[in-house]
């Protein structure tokens, strides 16, 4: 019988990026970008958070969550814009990634630090109810362990336990 810690490690299949954005002013205009650099300890460049560093460098939200919370705040569809977070990741369950390491595009490390809480300002985006919406669908919030540039369409892997990512071991293709 596999151990917890086992299974907690098997994840189906890769993930891909499928929206990129920054936000350069707290409560500003969220841009919407094919491309993005990230720095260890400092964030994304040219997002506000990019001077703070720490837990929450990089926000992520899982695509297939998407029109669960459109369906919440009784829309149709909801843009990823909306939501206010920088990476929208598809095929790979965020969630079930807290506390590891994922692999983006072809150098990008980020660590799973803990959830996204929704905050107050989803209500006025989302309409009555937003914040409600977004709780338990928030997205996930990480800290980049090695830098690089990352594009619309990268896989997003798992980090295998013990892989050395300082010498491109895992971004080699098979």
């Amino acid at each position: 019988m596999e151990s917890l810690r086992n299974l907690m490690m098997q994840l189906p299949c890769a993930g891909r990026l499928d929206w990129l954005s920054r936000r350069p002013e707290r409560h500003g205009v969220v841009e919407v970008a094919t491309s993005l650099r990230l720095t260890e300890g400092k964030g994304i460049e040219g997002d506000h958070y990019s001077a703070r560093g720490g837990k929450r460098e990089v926000t992520l939200f899982q695509a297939e969550h998407l029109p669960v919370v459109a369906a919440f705040c009784n829309k149709s569809t909801l843009s990823p814009a909306l939501l206010r977070r920088n990476l929208m990741v598809s095929g790979l369950n965020l969630l079930a990634c807290r506390g590891q390491q994922l692999a983006v595009g072809n150098d990008v490390i980020l660590e799973i630090t803990g959830p996204c809480a929704p905050c107050s300002l989803m209500e006025r985006t989302l309409g009555p109810g937003g914040y409600n919406a977004l709780r338990g669908h928030g997205g996930m919030t990480a800290r980049i362990v090695q830098g690089g540039i990352i594009e619309l369409g990268d896989r997003v892997l798992v980090v295998p336990a013990g892989r050395n990512t300082a010498q491109g071991q895992l971004f080699q293709t098979p």
